[in-house]
């Protein structure tokens, strides 16, 4: 039976279209879309559990973006051949769509639900990850999955002034703004991206245009849900509820809650008072009623718990730790802690606490990334870690978490930016976040602006992280600036702000209430920079301008180019040369073929000063050209029979040969009557002479000729040797014997 299909045409306004096509793929799913633009292809499907697994009292969703090797004409790199564990840029997409969809499910809704997205066919003008969460929503919108509106994600970027939706890679590589935005037709839900040091202004304005082309892929969404048939939301079970109860624990509870947050105590003082508040209302149960409605009890203290908490920012302007919406919490900050790292710092905000060290390297430590749509590679790179102790928890370590990548790449934008164009190393960043109470990601990014500038690395300005919070109860709103882990988890947003002095860097946002209003998105951004300023203040006090040179145990890195028609010299026969040069040197040498100019770019990576040197003497004697008719000083190296090898003292390694009759005007019938080993001399340089082809200097040239010099007659002069060519000639002539007569066949 051939599949009844419909599409959905989505303009973008400047030529360029996306398609929603279902019903051809995957009709077993709950849900399934094929989305393309250009000749990218993703298909999206959706699946939802009937039932809730008993005790479940959260949504457990999982979303899954892969990219296929396939899709780009590829194979997978590696002996399996098969795609294996996803890449990081795959993990920081199913982040994205899971920031923008997680919210939209009704609060009591907690069925399995598995959301995935592949990419089938890659266009290399168009760039994926701008299409998973269009692709995502469609899908959730063509099933009968209770789901509050369509959402969309857009990538957003200023090329030459100008806006541009979904831009390509080689189109992103000009702009100076680089932004996702997910949203609903109402309101936005989450940003992300990177920035040149834009203006609070220029972001807001990027976030609007963005958020016209959501409206326009929200509607094409509920277009082709129409044409195929909108299904009836399942029904579900929700979670029980009983009003009674709730009003009793919030009375026995709220105000005591709401005093212990006034207190302005540490994160485990407040803990502990939390604790015991909750303890009191369990103890005003049977044991029967506490079997059977212990989850009620928790999720209703947990209500009037956050209710407390709010109400005091909004009626008083006072947060949990006893400070005013805007107060910073108190910084330390220290650099050089460890000793024998490349640069360290400590970076420490209230109860957060980040580590950062910095590691110096060639281009061999450059981060490779090959994917089906990206094959590159990162000289500067940031990895986050974030240890169960920093939250005073055990549990046990299974890899790099998502989170972690999450906040790792966070990070990297907002510094990346600041590392100057022609930084010769390889840059590894690693932050150690060892406490954790909001805001470790900002605190990353200070401690390791400070680690940078400890190790020497030039950065074009300092950069300063801060997080933001917001509590809104419809009429009145705080925004909190440096938010505490409770503020983020309690409130209504985190946003987290990163930028120099002149601009913002980076920024991440999730907001979790629908019709946030521009005007106090616009506010949170200018208190953000009122905070990163303050921050950036006290690490410039720390350390004001990076260290003139790298650390006395950092390796240093020079480059040196070369012609292409030397690199092979310079490496020698399977490596033998440039081996030994590193052995004998003690550095690490790199050689790289500049794709435009194919010249060779020599990196010379050592610790030891002289060890460089001697490399850079070793090249720079390569590169040695002598110019005709200039004087030079040479040593004697090597004494022949008809010359002597001399070497250029200003090149080392480059020879030449002194030929004897170029010694002295006189007749000189053994060289070392003139010079010996090691004597150092002066000669004049010829070039190259045609009659021997070779290069030609003389020390006689720089001598007085003698008076009355004549050079000597030579035993045979050109008139005698054609005599005798003439008399050979003619004997040979008169000695030839008669050929042979030939006989008649």
């Amino acid at each position: 039976m051939i599949p009844k299909v419909f599409n959905q045409v989505i303009e973008l306004g400047d030529g360029r279209t996306i398609t929603l096509e279902t019903g051809k793929l995957a009709k077993q799913a709950d849900g399934s879309v094929v989305v393309k633009m250009g000749d990218t292809m993703l298909l999206a499907t959706v699946v939802s559990a009937r039932t809730a697994n008993p005790g479940i009292d959260f949504l457990p969703l999982t979303v899954d973006y892969r990219e296929k090797f396939a899709a780009a004409g590829r194979y997978p790199g590696g002996f399996m051949k098969r795609e294996a564990r996803p890449s990081n840029d795959e993990i920081l997409t199913m982040r994205l769509v899971d920031r923008v969809l997680r919210p939209l499910f009704p609060k009591d809704y907690h069925a399995e639900t598995q959301v995935m997205i592949q990419l089938m066919s890659h266009d290399p003008e168009v760039m994926p990850d701008a299409l998973a969460g269009l692709a995502a929503s469609t899908a959730i919108q063509l099933s009968d999955i209770p789901f509050e509106a369509p959402i969309s994600e857009v990538r957003v970027a200023r090329i030459n002034g100008e806006f541009v939706i979904n831009p390509s890679f080689d189109q992103l590589k000009q702009a100076d703004m680089d932004m996702m935005i997910g949203a609903s037709a109402d309101s936005v839900a989450m940003v992300e991206g990177e920035m040149d040091e834009v203006s609070e202004e220029e972001m807001a304005d990027a976030i609007k245009f963005a958020h016209e082309a959501i409206k326009v892929q929200c509607a094409a969404q509920i277009a082709l849900t129409e044409a195929v048939g909108k299904k009836e939301t399942r029904e579900y079970e929700g979670e029980a509820t009983n009003e009674e109860l709730e009003i009793k624990i919030k009375e026995a509870t709220y105000q005591k809650c709401y005093d212990i947050a006034k207190k302005g105590t540490s994160k485990q003082e407040r803990g502990l008072a939390f604790s015991e508040v909750k303890e009191e209302v369990i103890a005003m149960f049977t044991e029967e009623e506490v079997e059977e409605y212990g989850d009620l009890i928790g999720k209703y203290f947990g209500k009037a718990h956050k209710a407390a908490v709010r109400d005091l920012t909004l009626n008083e302007g006072l947060r949990l730790d006893g400070r005013t919406t805007t107060d910073i919490r108190p910084i330390w900050c220290e650099v050089d802690y460890l000793p024998r790292t490349h640069g360290s710092s400590i970076f420490t905000r209230g109860e957060t606490q980040a580590l950062a060290t910095v590691t110096l390297g060639t281009s061999r430590d450059a981060n490779m990334i090959d994917s089906p749509t990206v094959q590159d590679e990162e000289r500067f790179y940031l990895h986050y870690n974030f240890p169960p102790f920093s939250t005073g928890e055990a549990r046990p370590l299974r890899g790099t978490s998502r989170r972690e990548i999450g906040h790792g790449n966070l990070a990297q934008r907002a510094l990346k930016g600041m590392i100057p164009d022609d930084c010769p190393y390889t840059v590894r960043v690693v932050s150690e976040v060892l406490e954790s109470n909001g805001s470790s990601s900002m605190a990353t990014v200070c401690s390791g602006t400070m680690a940078l500038m400890d190790a020497g690395v030039q950065m074009k300005k300092p950069v300063s992280g801060i997080a933001m919070g917001l509590i809104s109860d419809g009429d009145r709103y705080a925004v909190l600036s440096d938010i505490l882990g409770d503020e983020d988890h309690l409130g209504d947003m985190d946003f987290k702000v990163t930028g120099t002095a002149e601009g913002i860097t980076a920024c991440q946002m999730d907001i979790k209430i629908k019709g946030l209003s521009y005007e106090i998105l616009v506010k949170a951004l200018k208190q953000a920079r009122d905070g990163r300023l303050h921050i950036l203040e006290k690490l410039t006090d720390t350390i004001a301008t990076p260290n003139a040179d790298v650390k006395s145990h950092a390796p240093k890195m020079v480059n040196r180019v070369i012609p292409n028609d030397m690199i092979g010299a310079f490496i020698g026969p399977g490596g033998k040369h440039i081996q030994e040069l590193q052995k004998d040197t003690e550095t690490t040498i790199v050689i790289n073929e500049d794709p435009v100019t194919e010249e060779g770019i020599v990196e010379i990576l050592g610790t030891n000063q002289e060890g460089i040197d001697k490399v850079i003497a070793k090249i720079e004697a390569m590169l040695f050209k002598p110019e005709r008719g200039s004087v030079y000083e040479v040593k004697v190296i090597k004494i022949l029979e008809f010359g002597a090898v001399v070497e250029y003292t200003e090149a080392p390694g480059n020879e030449v040969l002194l030929h004897v009759s170029e010694l002295a005007w006189e007749r000189t019938n053994n060289v070392t009557d003139v010079v010996n080993m090691g004597d150092i001399l002066d000669v004049k340089y010829f070039g190259i002479d045609p009659k021997t082809r070779k290069e030609k200097v003389s020390r006689k040239a720089l001598l007085p000729k003698p008076e009355g010099y004549a050079p000597k007659p030579r035993n045979n002069d050109n008139k005698g040797r054609g005599d005798n060519r003439n008399r050979g000639g003619d004997r040979r002539r008169d000695d030839r014997k008669p050929r042979p007569e030939k006989k008649d066949a």
